[in-house]
């Protein structure tokens, strides 16, 4: 973000919720004002006394801070949105105030915040496909940014323990595995260039992080040592895909291939809500979910067949499909993984006669799922066009002459690793 100002409202709800955010809209009041985006499109992070949101799409701008707790949101609100900011939240909470527009500074921390939401953002909804072309994120190489990025952000967090987005030793310790190939690719990379600063900078902070915590063992051993000598001259560059190989293909799984043969009744593209399901269980393409109506006989049957995530779990996972026929019930079909396919069966109850049923069918983990969610098409699209956007911007070789940036929305290490990517998406 633009160093300078911007003017943000103050607002303290009935309730005594205090809204901080620079657009009209969103500081009015949630149920009175325009409905939410859905929350694929927004960066959400969990701060001492608050929420904090960011839209995704759209150029980084100051977050929206729900506060609950303003004693506690008093220790960083300073420091993200500047001293008057923080005047009038302590007014509103006193009673004396309650609307107020203010001048905001932008903030180092306002940036690096920014950053750390985004990265959340990005560990949960990047839609990764390989029907759309776009390639998923190594999730050790992001854990280990985010660590850093939370390590740098500690002034947002207290021990309230109520903000499970301060977790720095526990990235740490689930992601150490990426630290000696993140070592190899920073050795391995001319200095001067962003990227090598992005690296030397991720892998300082993971290493004051994990000292702070008190956490050891031989990963952040060698890390130290690393850290401790002298920058050796690069040699032959490194392909970073070659340095974070997957271990997570597509495997075989217990199921049923699905029957053949009997004649079509009809056959369709199913919602593929990502709300509805965790990371990593699905494509993210629309077209990811597809069925298939058959006459078996006098039996009436639908094929649900769903493109895996390449991550997805192969056993015990009860991911289903919910099929509605004709404005009917919601009925559930079982999936289950075969090779790169969820696939399920199930009888369907068809007037007699039918030859053109009504369908409508989504995929969802019972127990996970909130339920159907407005439909999400074109902001689905916007987030296709964002993630291969960024791809392409990470894609770029460093030029050696580029000015230095604050990188808010610049590209993580895993995109840059995943933008080199030449598996066939």
């Amino acid at each position: 973000m633009a160093r300078g100002s911007v003017d943000v409202h103050v607002v303290r709800g009935d309730d005594g919720t205090i809204r901080i955010a620079a657009d009209p809209a969103t500081a009015a009041d949630p149920a009175t004002g325009p409905p939410p985006a859905p929350d694929f499109t927004r960066a959400v992070l969990d701060a001492a006394g608050a929420v904090l949101t960011w839209p995704v799409l759209g150029d980084p701008v100051l977050p929206v801070a729900e506060i609950h707790d303003a004693t506690r949101a008093q220790q960083w609100l300073w420091a993200v949105y500047g001293e008057r900011v923080a005047g009038a939240v302590h007014a509103c909470a006193a009673g004396e105030l309650v609307d107020a527009r203010v001048p905001s500074d932008l903030t180092p921390l306002a940036d690096r915040a920014a950053r750390l939401g985004f990265g959340h953002w990005a560990a949960r909804w990047w839609p990764a496909s390989h029907l759309d072309g776009i390639p998923s994120l190594q999730p050790d190489v992001l854990g280990l940014e985010l660590a850093a990025l939370t390590h740098d952000c500690q002034q947002l967090f207290d021990d309230g323990g109520d903000q499970p987005d301060d977790w720095v030793p526990e990235l740490v310790g689930d992601h150490q595995v990426a630290l000696d190939p993140l070592i190899q690719w920073w050795h391995s990379t001319p200095p001067s260039t962003d990227t090598a600063r992005q690296l030397e900078s991720v892998l300082r902070s993971v290493d004051d992080a994990a000292d702070s915590a008190g956490l050891d063992g031989e990963a952040l051993g060698r890390l130290r040592s690393s850290l401790a000598q002298p920058r050796r001259p690069h040699g032959t560059p490194v392909d970073p895909v070659t340095l974070f190989v997957r271990h997570d293909g597509y495997a075989l799984a217990a199921g049923e291939p699905l029957v053949t043969g009997g004649r079509l009744i009809a056959r369709g593209s199913g919602t593929n809500d990502w709300r509805r399901y965790p990371p990593g269980f699905v494509d993210a393409s629309e077209t990811a979910v597809s069925w298939t109506a058959r006459a078996l006989g006098a039996r009436r049957q639908i094929e649900v067949e769903v493109v895996a995530h390449i991550a997805a779990p192969v056993t015990a996972v009860p991911l289903a499909a919910e099929v509605r026929v004709n404005d009917g019930p919601r009925n559930r079909v079982t999936l289950s993984r075969r090779v790169d396919m969820w696939t399920g069966r199930a009888d369907l109850s068809l007037p007699a006669g039918e030859t053109q049923p009504r369908i409508e069918l989504g995929v969802l983990l019972p127990g996970f799922d909130p339920g159907p969610g407005p439909e999400g098409d074109a902001d689905r699209d916007s987030i296709r066009a964002l993630a291969r956007r960024r791809l392409a911007a990470a894609a770029q070789p460093d030029a050696r002459t580029s000015p230095p940036h604050d990188g808010t929305y610049g590209p993580f290490l895993a995109e840059i690793a995943a933008a080199a990517t030449d598996e066939d998406y």
